[in-house]
């Protein structure tokens, strides 16, 4: 995880003296998956704690946050693929984590909630995470995605995962902490994204990626989920303070639409008066964030075929890019290699490998997630 721009964002400061209660929420079902050894907590003693693993004092108060917390991102480090799977391993892993977090970063404390080793541990990471799991109420204000930092639980996984997937322990652990995650905070498996939906970054890596719709499926499993209550889709819900590729791609498709924007993936001023009229312009709540939510997506997207062109088409080939296809190219025409991609990511997440980018390919390609990908949840 590069370092950011920001360590709080301004909705979440603005919100962090609300939090001051947190509500005592106990969970029904504890889970014993992950590696025995931790330092015990209430219900998750299989985390170790920053007390356990030698955490330096963070400088200053860690907060908690005023928001509700509404979705999990997950990370790699970008650190060496190691073949040392010891718990003596994943603590040194947390001590150098931490002393990049706050000697280079300049941050207050380890940036992420939580921090996953290769060899299955799973740690705490920025000081009061683990209580506040244990409560279920606010999050830690973190330092992990600029605009997230007080909405989302931050993961990060040891390694770097651009050509390689992480080891079966790591996966293991990391569903289970993600279904603890989701149970204590009342989230869903859908409300898992990578960092790379909210940041332009290479981080959580595209071969970790694609495994994301497995990840959501087994967590989807661990939680018992009904797959009648999957949505037909949850879309990435950036807004004015978050930057990346996915706003790039909504500006695509607001420019194609005559709005004055430059698809650069910043969410300026000039976007924020483009979404309130294009909100209002379709009947949609205007939201004072400019928050893209489902139906200013769903309102926005456009049913794209193998004779479409225009921005559009570079919309799409622009995140296909971003998703690992590196043998697309932002043409604006739909070409032989963008209609292979498209077709794979419609496999990828369980829809209908017909080429034609509907609502469901859309969501899929910008990050979101699509009841079809939770075809596998029992199998899993």
């Amino acid at each position: 995880m590069s370092a950011h721009r920001h360590e709080v964002d301004r909705r979440t400061l603005l919100r962090a003296s609300l939090g001051t209660g947190i509500a005592a929420i106990v969970g029904t079902e504890v889970f014993t998956a992950a590696p025995a050894g931790a330092a015990p907590s209430a219900l998750f003693p299989w985390v170790i704690d920053c007390d356990t693993w030698g955490a330096r004092p963070p400088r200053g108060t860690i907060q908690i946050t005023g928001n509700t917390t509404n979705k999990i991102i997950l990370h790699h480090m970008a650190f060496p693929n190691v073949t040392d799977y010891s718990r003596d391993h994943a603590i040194q892993l947390a001590r150098d984590c931490q002393n990049l977090h706050m000697d280079v970063n300049g941050w207050a404390d380890t940036g992420q909630h939580f921090t996953v080793s290769r060899g299955g541990y799973v740690l705490e990471g920025r000081h009061r995470s683990l209580q506040t799991l244990d409560a279920g109420g606010h999050q830690v204000i973190a330092a992990h995605c600029p605009g997230e930092n007080g909405n989302a639980i931050g993961i990060e996984n040891e390694g770097t995962y651009i050509t390689e997937t992480p080891p079966g322990a790591l996966l293991d652990s990391l569903v289970t902490l993600c279904a603890a995650v989701c149970q204590q905070f009342r989230l869903q498996p859908w409300d898992i994204f990578g960092h790379g939906d909210f940041y332009t970054t290479q981080c959580p890596g595209t071969a970790f990626y694609r495994l994301f719709p497995m990840v959501r499926s087994r967590v989807a499993t661990a939680l018992g989920t009904d797959h009648a209550g999957i949505p037909a889709r949850r879309w990435p819900d950036i807004w004015r303070f978050v930057d990346g590729p996915v706003v790039q791609v909504a500006q695509y498709l607001l420019a194609d639409l005559g709005y004055p924007l430059t698809p650069n993936g910043d969410f300026g001023y000039d976007m924020n008066a483009a979404v309130a009229d294009f909100q209002a312009s379709h009947g949609i709540r205007v939201d004072p964030d400019a928050t893209f939510d489902a139906a200013t997506w769903e309102a926005l997207v456009p049913t794209l075929d193998k004779d479409a062109t225009g921005l559009p088409v570079n919309a799409l080939q622009f995140m296909l890019g971003r998703k690992g296809y590196d043998d697309v190219t932002t043409s604006g025409e739909i070409d032989h290699n963008t209609m292979k991609a498209v077709q794979d990511m419609q496999r990828l997440h369980g829809l209908v490998p017909n080429g034609k980018v509907d609502v469901d390919t859309w969501c899929a390609v910008v990050g979101g997630t699509v009841r079809s990908a939770f075809q596998r949840v029992d199998a899993a």
